[in-house]
């Protein structure tokens, strides 16, 4: 009871890891639901067109966003 905790942080906690196992992304510090997450590099621009049809943000050639559900 002396430390404070953020419910927000221990459900993006609990959601981040579930969301990545499902999607196939990797979450940002910060994140929450409805906000865009990263594609991975490993995932090559073929293999996220079939992953991601609906079409991705390009940053830098190895950072790109999507908003997933």
């Amino acid at each position: 009871m002396s430390v404070g905790r953020n419910f927000d942080e221990i459900l993006r906690v609990i959601d981040a890891p579930q969301l990545g196992d499902a999607k196939r992304i990797a979450i940002p510090a910060d994140w929450q639901k409805g906000k865009e997450v990263i594609i991975p590099p490993s995932i090559k621009d073929d293999e996220a067109r079939a992953l991601f049809p609906q079409g991705w943000t390009e940053h830098r050639p190895y950072l790109r966003t999507v908003l997933v559900d």
